[in-house]
């Protein structure tokens, strides 16, 4: 079964889905040992859970657009999937998923999912929103700084935007009101129950 998307959705998503993956990618190259450790914006979560968290959620794009359901894929990627060499498996990950949706119509196919049933396409574009997200939360917790690219930081404010309850997810802690002529990644942060100050010097 297929859902077909608007002209340029495909085009939007890849893109997007590869500019995070690769940004995250960054991060890990410049991540010293010692701070795997360290503390992350995200409650109770380290930088080695978070990245682990997402690399088994960007693991999940090809087998469910092979068609796999979760419980044909079981318990396959829980528990630790970053193994010795977490930059390689988050890349082995993320350059996947973008060949498999990369096939003619796989973003428009109804793929298997925990939650139900969702187009591929869809359910990149939420890995991509996610993705930006904990992106902010990993350059925190390796110290950085920086904006989001405000590009992404709109991308994923729309996403999320989508959700009716987005801290029903268990992903993100409840919203709080963003300050007035707040941009995107102000906004973002905001929807998502994230400090703008947060640092790991402050817990």
């Amino acid at each position: 079964m297929e859902c077909p998307h608007p002209p340029g959705f495909h085009t939007e998503v890849r893109e997007h889905y590869a500019a995070t993956g690769a940004e995250v990618a960054r991060l890990l190259r410049s991540a010293p040992e010692d701070l795997w450790t360290a503390p992350t914006p995200c409650r109770d979560w380290d930088v080695r859970t978070l990245v682990n968290h997402l690399a088994a959620q960007h693991l999940w794009v090809c087998q469910a657009i092979a068609g796999y359901t979760p419980a044909q894929i079981g318990h396959r990627f829980e528990g630790d999937v970053l193994g010795r060499n977490p930059l390689g498996v988050w890349t082995m990950a993320t350059r996947s998923a973008q060949r498999a949706l990369a096939r003619p119509g796989a973003p428009d196919l109804l793929v298997h999912l925990g939650y139900g049933v969702r187009d591929a396409g869809g359910y990149a574009r939420e890995l991509v929103a996610e993705t930006v997200v904990h992106g902010w939360d990993l350059s925190r917790a390796l110290g950085e700084r920086g904006r989001i690219p405000p590009g992404s930081a709109r991308y994923a404010l729309a996403e999320f935007h989508g959700y009716r309850d987005l801290a029903g997810t268990g992903r993100f802690d409840p919203p709080f009101a963003a300050p007035p002529g707040a941009d995107a990644e102000d906004q973002l942060l905001a929807l998502t129950g994230r400090d703008p100050a947060w640092s790991a010097d402050r817990i």
